[in-house]
């Protein structure tokens, strides 16, 4: 079954781009949300940011209110997962994964990024691509269908760099749960560069700078 393809806003730092970055918002927000940042995080290299814009839907916990949303979450200890939802949102994220190759840019020079539901996203579709990615970037999340891990997992990107960062009184997502996610995949065996900030359910400048450092390395 296919998706509507996600509406996108795009950024290249220079022309001819050599790598990109799909960079995936929060619960509720959209694309422009972390375009900004594309300003802000100096990288030797061209880029290319690409920031969907997750599907309108009715979130339960929000009272069904409709919004824009990478899942439905239907209670606030996120223990009944939306599973339809995230395999549709990883079909959309594939599309956008195609369509860099398309361009001419391998997958080996792709960064799936996220932010909350799309870190999760990042997380979820990243280490079921059938191709070696550049690296998973998953800020103030954890990892969705945890269970289901270690069954369609790629061999592809077993050894994927990735960043995962979280603020030490998220209320929204709770560190322990992140941490879980993080120890889950240390026990699967990827390698999980791992921050933690004095902050809520956001990102701050020494973030920031984390992830440009982090950027540098795996786009070197």
């Amino acid at each position: 079954m296919s998706a509507e393809p996600l509406e996108t806003i795009e950024i290249e730092t220079a022309p001819n781009p050599q790598a990109s970055i799909i960079w995936m918002h929060g619960l509720g927000a959209d694309g422009n949300d972390f375009a900004p940042l594309a300003d802000e995080i100096e990288l030797p290299v061209a880029l290319r940011y690409i920031f969907p814009h997750a599907p309108m839907m009715p979130v339960t916990i929000n009272g069904g209110y409709v919004m824009r949303a990478w899942y439905d979450i239907s209670d606030a200890a996120i223990r009944r997962e939306d599973e339809a939802g995230v395999r549709a949102s990883q079909r959309r994220v594939e599309a956008l994964l195609a369509r860099e190759k398309s361009r001419g840019i391998g997958a080996s020079r792709i960064v799936l990024a996220g932010f909350s539901q799309g870190g999760a996203i990042a997380l979820h579709t990243g280490l079921r691509h059938g191709e070696r990615l550049a690296g998973i970037m998953a800020l103030s999340t954890y990892v969705p269908l945890g269970d289901r891990l270690t069954m369609e997992a790629n061999p592809a990107n077993r050894g994927v760099p990735i960043f995962m960062a979280h603020g030490t009184h998220d209320p929204m997502i709770p560190s322990a749960r992140a941490q879980a996610s993080r120890d889950l995949l240390r026990q699967l065996g990827y390698a999980v560069e791992w921050s933690e900030y004095r902050m809520e359910h956001s990102v701050c400048p020494q973030e920031i700078a984390a992830i440009g450092a982090w950027l540098a390395r795996v786009l070197a």
